[in-house]
């Protein structure tokens, strides 16, 4: 055996002491390929106590621990071969199966190294790093890259090149993997159109973030374009130093804006145009915001506009009223067809059917009003039944037909309703008593027909009004004619 350092030894030397304290995994090999020497790392490597349970050569070795490279498709044979003779090579990956009761898979790189002395005799070394977790980490990062929805791309900062495109980035710009990978930055501008594309592109070179910024994207040969936020963040892939960058499209919410853009502009027509008297109030105040033409003109001061002060000073609701729409507001309930009086800015009280429902406007919550003026409808409904109960003071002379038209003037605007089931328990001589009201006899008539007393009948209408809810002969007859209470039937069997 030789005296020289590099001769395949046992013994202690000042060269095996410092390969001892190396950290990395070092295997020594013969000229012939046996596995002379392994310090303390390597053997840890492979979870083995001694050099020859590593193997007595390369191949026994690679057979052993199901030596594989990483990736299959750069397996180079000659690289041992080369090595012995003289050739180092740089790190290539590879992985190996430790033997035990439970196989472990390990990743390991590899660099191969000559050792020469001066009297022209050298020894191939083998520099062996675990790197399992790192290459776990990376197949993490890989996997989460590849299935994060979020459009991103990787950038080698070198030579500034697309090294990684996940799916997102390839839906967002309708590009194939190929139209990306290889590609370069001057290629695919991804900072185009983005007001501080100089300080991104500075930033880049010195591998710095990138804070958010929009971009306009030219993706393809239509010359389409996408408008994104672009962000960049240094990361390290495969020991390279490069710019994960992250985008978010911004097609959908411009399209999202623009429609809601579109549907207040229509709103707003729409509003202004309405012939009903309509206005958006404040949802906690119910104070006036803006009003329409319909609403200045029915609700407005002599010059058929609110001018007076701010528009928002304006409550034309009474506090029990606002109270009574914000409560119903509040509960999530929408408010239709409310009657209440309301006085105009010319000191006019109307009669108003009130509806109000929460709309949202320019990101803010407001109540939107309708007012539609009844009170010409209401005076002349009151003027009507003032002239039917002159009329019923003395009934005896109507018809049955005129009886009939009379019930059918409440409901002018429509055709007469169908009779509803009785609402109310009425007893048999209440029934003959509404049912002679409604032929139009008079409460002497009725005493005369059923043979009771004039006091006794007038009891009994007495409690038709309280039981129907009723005050007029009027009123009798028509709710006794929705609900089917006229004694018609009867009537009909008699004749």
């Amino acid at each position: 055996m030789s005296d020289s350092p590099l001769a395949c030894a046992t013994r202690p030397s000042p060269l095996y002491a410092l390969l001892e304290e190396m950290r990395e995994g070092v295997i020594l090999l013969g000229p012939d390929g046996t596995l002379c020497w392994a310090n303390q790392a390597a053997l840890a490597m492979h979870n083995a106590h001694d050099i020859e349970s590593l193997g007595l050569d390369i191949a026994e070795y690679r057979q052993r621990f199901q030596l594989r490279f990483r990736p299959p498709d750069i397996e180079d044979d000659s690289l041992v071969p080369a090595l012995l003779a003289g050739t180092p090579f740089d790190e290539i990956g590879v992985e190996i199966m430790l033997p035990g009761p439970e196989e472990v898979l390990r990743v390991h790189s590899i660099r191969g190294r000559v050792l020469s002395s001066d009297d022209g005799a050298h020894l191939a070394a083998l520099l062996i790093e675990d790197i399992t977790e790192l290459v776990s980490a990376e197949d993490r990062f890989e996997k989460s890259f590849n299935t994060n929805p979020a459009p991103a791309l990787i950038c080698r900062l070198r030579d500034q090149c697309f090294i990684r495109v996940n799916q997102g980035f390839l839906d967002m710009t309708a590009l194939e993997e190929d139209d990306v990978l290889g590609r370069t930055l001057h290629d695919l501008d991804v900072f185009a159109g983005a007001d501080q594309r100089d300080q991104a592109l500075r930033r880049l070179d010195e591998g710095l973030m990138i804070a958010q910024m929009e971009a306009v994207l030219h993706p393809g040969a239509t010359g389409e374009s996408k408008c994104v936020v672009v962000a960049g963040q240094p990361i390290e892939v495969n020991q390279d130093a490069c710019m994960l960058l992250t985008f978010t499209d911004l097609e959908p919410i411009r399209r999202a804006q623009t429609a809601l853009r579109r549907s207040e502009n229509q709103f707003s027509t729409l509003f202004h145009m309405s012939p009903v008297p309509t206005a958006l109030a404040d949802c906690r105040t119910l104070s006036l915001i803006e009003v329409n033409e319909a609403f200045n003109t029915t609700l407005g001061d002599a010059a058929g506009a609110f001018t007076t002060g701010r528009l928002e000073e304006h409550v034309l609701l009474t506090s029990p009223i606002r109270q009574c729409i914000l409560a119903a507001l509040e509960a999530g309930n929408a408010l239709s067809g409310f009657e209440s009086s309301v006085t105009n800015q010319r000191g006019e009280r109307l009669t108003c059917l009130i509806s109000a429902t929460l709309v949202q406007i320019d990101e803010h919550d407001r109540v939107l009003l309708t007012l539609v003026d009844i009170t010409e409808r209401k005076r002349s409904e009151a003027e009507l039944f003032a002239a039917i109960d002159t009329v019923m003071q003395d009934a005896s002379w109507f018809t049955r037909t005129l009886v009939e038209k009379l019930t059918s003037v409440r409901h002018a605007s429509g055709p007469d309703p169908a009779p509803m089931p009785p609402a109310v328990s009425l007893s048999l001589r209440e029934h003959d008593v509404l049912a002679l009201l409604c032929q139009g006899l008079s409460d002497k008539r009725i005493a005369a027909e059923l043979a009771l007393a004039h006091s006794t009948v007038r009891n009994y209408v007495a409690s038709l009004y309280r039981k129907l809810d009723v005050h007029s002969r009027s009123e009798a007859i028509i709710v006794a004619r929705q609900q089917g209470l006229d004694g018609r039937p009867d009537a009909e069997k008699r004749s």
